[in-house]
């Protein structure tokens, strides 16, 4: 199935929701309670400028099965505060949930954590590590592990430029 950034999708969602720059957790919790029939996702975020390095980032996706192929369509409701110019970026999905699984996680951590953000939601454990920060499930680090491989792609120096 293929996956394509909604950029127009995004930056009306972003839009409506009143999305925050630094809030891509809450943004797409706030876009997929506005949608139907949408997943919430979490993982990390690769652009194509520098510096290249992956962010923990949010998003939802929405199934479009209009045409014979089924594309999953990104809508990323932080896409506005991300960049000034349009430009590729790479989506590498760790942990996903039903609107009805992420409502009830967040009920319940409200109860039994009132003091803490709900958000993110890393799964169950045992959690991953990278570096010296507790990451999540074993998806968490496969997708982490999979966006460092795509910064370490866009920091080769690319030899056709070098005359090569």
């Amino acid at each position: 199935m293929k996956k394509i950034l909604d950029e127009e999708l995004s930056l009306e969602i972003g839009d409506r929701i009143k999305s925050k720059g630094k809030k891509p957790f809450d943004n797409a919790y706030q876009a997929a309670l506005s949608m139907e029939g949408v997943m919430y996702i979490q993982g990390f975020l690769v652009s194509n400028y520098k510096p290249y390095q992956p962010i923990e980032h949010a998003w939802v996706e929405l199934t479009d099965t209009s045409s014979e192929e089924s594309i999953i369509r990104i809508v990323d409701p932080t896409l506005k505060h991300l960049r000034k110019n349009t430009g590729e970026s790479w989506y590498f999905p760790a942990h996903s949930l039903t609107v009805k699984q992420l409502k009830a996680i967040i009920e319940e951590s409200q109860e039994d954590y009132p003091e803490d953000d709900p958000l993110p939601i890393y799964g169950d454990a045992p959690y991953e590590y990278y570096g010296d920060v507790m990451l999540g499930d074993k998806e968490y680090l496969v997708a982490y592990q999979a966006a460092v491989n795509k910064c370490q792609e866009l920091n080769q120096p690319n030899v056709e430029k070098n005359g090569k």
